[in-house]
């Protein structure tokens, strides 16, 4: 699985990079509203950063207005890639895109029916949002997992980016379903990688190695 940070904060994700964790990123227009900086130069940043896509998003309704942002966003740098809205226009503009050869990340996917519909526009990525699925009383993981198997019936190159993710049990899971990618915001990181056990490990062998005879000899 593919590790994507959702975020827009330069240090965040020098800090996470130097991990090696850091297979892409995903922004909005939230997340970029936070760092108080122009758009384009934030994004042409972040793509200097990270060898991975970077997804930016259009702000426009119509397929219009999105058809020319995301030409626009496509110069910004060669990974680049433009997240479109899951609209009838959205879905026009992806079609479009896709024959120009810009890459597209369909954002606000929620059901099976939405990802195989922007899979046949031609996105090259869906992002179902497993966190907003779940707070309406349906289960998300189950959503990526009949994406998956969507996908995987007809063959279409389409990868899925399990985003909205919230807590550990919902990467887990969508590893589990097989799901492409995740992306993770940087304040899930830290608790990916820290473990009680892990903690009381560590402790137990630093007690135990003062229990090592030193020698004296010079």
């Amino acid at each position: 699985m593919k590790f994507f940070l959702d975020t827009a904060n330069i240090e965040e994700i020098k800090r996470i990079n130097k991990l090696g964790l850091v297979d892409g990123i995903t922004t909005n227009p939230t997340i970029i509203a936070k760092e108080n900086r122009e758009f384009s130069e934030i994004i042409k940043e972040i793509c200097s950063l990270v060898d991975g896509p970077v997804s930016a998003e259009v702000i426009g309704l119509t397929t219009v207005e999105m058809v020319e942002e995301a030409r626009e966003i496509a110069q910004w740098a060669s990974n680049v890639v433009v997240k479109i809205p899951m609209t009838e226009a959205g879905l026009e503009a992806v079609h479009i895109l896709t024959k120009e050869g810009i890459k597209t990340n369909v954002t606000l996917v929620f059901s099976v029916a939405q990802g195989l519909m922007a899979a046949k526009a031609g996105a090259t990525y869906i992002s179902p949002f497993v966190g907003r699925v779940d707070d309406i009383g349906e289960d998300g993981i189950e959503l990526i997992q009949n994406l998956k198997q969507t996908l995987n019936n007809y063959q279409f190159e389409t990868e899925i980016i399990t985003a909205s993710i919230r807590t550990i049990n919902h990467l887990e899971k969508a590893a589990i379903a097989g799901a492409d990618i995740a992306t993770i915001p940087g304040s899930l990181l830290p608790k990916l990688w820290s473990h009680p056990l892990t903690d009381k490990g560590i402790e137990q062998f630093l007690q135990d190695w003062k229990k090592v005879p030193v020698s004296t000899k010079a």
